[in-house]
């Protein structure tokens, strides 16, 4: 249960940190451009499926670091160079609650 409250918490914060614009930006980059591999609502496709109920035994620092690294001898780019530390801890957050529809 204090790991679900700390989720929460930490999900407020990210969403205070990031300006509604970039939210909206970063909702548009999963669905379009993790969407081509992961498919469009995300329940997979080339890459695994990227639900809530797939990924929350997933450790979120390693989520993050997938999203910023990517996975070396898979298809899973590195997007380091458009996202920040606090981007893909958004995204992150955002997944594990059900990720927003495209505005």
């Amino acid at each position: 249960m204090a790991g679900v409250a700390l989720a929460c918490v930490l999900g407020t914060a990210l969403a205070d940190e990031l300006a509604p614009a970039r939210q909206a930006d970063l909702v548009r980059l999963v669905r379009q451009d993790c969407g081509s591999c992961h498919g469009l609502t995300l329940k997979g496709g080339l890459g695994p499926p990227l639900v809530a109920a797939a990924i929350g035994d997933k450790p979120a620092d390693s989520l993050k670091h997938t999203i910023l690294y990517g996975r070396p001898g898979t298809p899973m780019p590195p997007w380091r160079a458009f996202l920040t530390e606090t981007d893909a801890e958004w995204i992150v957050a955002r997944l594990r609650e059900g990720f927003p529809d495209a505005r």
